[in-house]
């Protein structure tokens, strides 16, 4: 077996996780499910990141008070109303928690709650009261159960998002799964929206929140449809320790560096998957920066470029306007000698330089517009003034994400 296998699934891939996704009245629209249920069989160690956004939804203040200690055992998340400047708020969120605990068990301080959707719409308990059972009766610990969660927490996302790998782990067979949500309202600046992360592994609290915080700062931190960050944008990960390896208590070691590369892989692709998503884009936009003096300035320069709404429609329109991709550098903030920055525009189509020592090089326009009319297109930005790397995602910028915002609420 491979060290990082790819596997079908999502939240119920490992062992002892359910899911479902059900309508219960949230959303006017009867055929789209609107809350979604993941449970363990067993207390399990968790770990959260939140939004850094100083308007909080409720969801997320309750959450962070049932995970201090460390435990969590379900998550419940609702889409169509993002439960936020409510005067009700915290009462809802907690009465969501203690519907989990009425009709499945799980202790209401054990759940993990979360919300999505449009910010300031008032919200009641009711329908989560009349519709629990129907929810609760439906929980499966089988791929279409995950998926049902998966559908569940959508707002303008056009598919859902699952994604799941097989690792091993002193010398038991591990697996790690997830959902997310995104499509808008997502920057840099963790977390960038809802992501629910299950695993089998046994492993600390405290090393499970440093292998989370760890991956977000490379992943989910580097995700950005739109540069505006949410209210309720959170990462959450329960693992149950099923899976009977050798706990990982430190911060250090073999075993933790091997847990900290499956959730790396789960998130990566997480992340491509959300960013081709957004909204209204045609094309996932990804930025590879090499050779920067620091992790820190390879970040700043990714970002930037995959930020800059110049570059983000001159992608959307195949237009290999390279000065672009300068220009975003130059106000990045970082530490650059533009005399020594090479770029290349890279898809499944080929590969095309386009600058070379901070100046342009001669180019096929042509070549260069086939190459960006691919749904997948890579700037790979060379600083060659050090060994530091950095990846980021994003999206192109076209008219339907005017479209799709002009008219969220109605």
């Amino acid at each position: 077996m491979s060290e990082i296998t790819f596997i079908a699934g999502g939240a119920t891939a490992a062992q002892g996780f359910s899911a479902t996704g059900e309508h219960m009245g949230i959303r006017r629209n009867r055929t789209r499910r609107d809350v979604a249920l993941i449970v363990s069989e067993v207390p399990a160690n968790a770990a959260c990141v939140y939004t850094q956004n100083l308007v909080k939804g409720a969801p997320i203040l309750v959450t962070q008070k049932h995970v201090e200690n460390g435990i969590a055992q379900a998550v419940i998340c609702n889409s169509g109303n993002a439960n936020t400047c409510n005067a009700n708020g915290i009462e809802i969120a907690e009465g969501m928690c203690s519907l989990v605990e009425q009709y499945i068990g799980v202790k209401a301080e054990d759940v993990i709650v979360a919300s999505t959707g449009v910010i300031g719409q008032p919200m009641t308990l009711e329908p989560f009261q009349k519709n629990f059972g129907k929810l609760a009766d439906s929980l499966e610990d089988t791929p279409a159960g995950g998926t049902r969660a998966a559908e569940a927490i959508m707002t303008t996302d056009t598919v859902s998002k699952e994604v799941a790998v097989r690792f091993p782990l002193g010398g038991k067979t591990c697996k790690l799964g997830g959902i997310a949500k995104g499509s808008g309202m997502i920057a840099p600046n963790m977390a960038t929206m809802l992501c629910f992360l299950t695993t089998d592994a046994a492993i600390s609290p405290v090393a499970l929140k440093r292998a989370l915080t760890t991956v977000t700062a490379d992943t989910f931190n580097m995700l950005s449809v739109d540069g505006d960050t949410s209210t309720n944008d959170m990462v959450s990960i329960m693992a149950n320790g099923m899976a009977g390896n050798t706990p990982i208590e430190a911060c250090m070691g073999t075993d933790y560096e091997a847990f900290v590369a499956a959730l790396y892989k789960v998130c990566e692709k997480l992340c491509a998957i959300m960013a081709k998503d957004g909204e209204g884009a045609t094309k996932l936009l990804v930025c590879e920066v090499t050779g920067a003096k620091s992790t820190a300035t390879a970040k700043l320069v990714a970002k930037a470029v995959i930020k800059s709404t110049l570059l983000k429609a001159a992608i959307f329109g195949a237009d290999a306007n390279w000065g672009r991709v300068l220009c975003a550098i130059g106000y990045a903030g970082a530490d650059v000698d533009v005399s020594k920055v090479d770029v290349n525009f890279r898809s499944n189509r080929g590969l095309i330089p386009v600058c070379r020592g901070g100046a342009g090089v001669a180019f096929s326009e042509e070549t260069a517009k086939e190459i960006l009319m691919d749904d997948e297109i890579t700037v790979q930005v060379a600083l060659n003034s050090g060994s530091a790397t950095a990846k980021a995602w994003g999206c192109d910028l076209t008219y339907d994400y005017v479209k799709i915002n002009g008219d969220y609420r109605t």
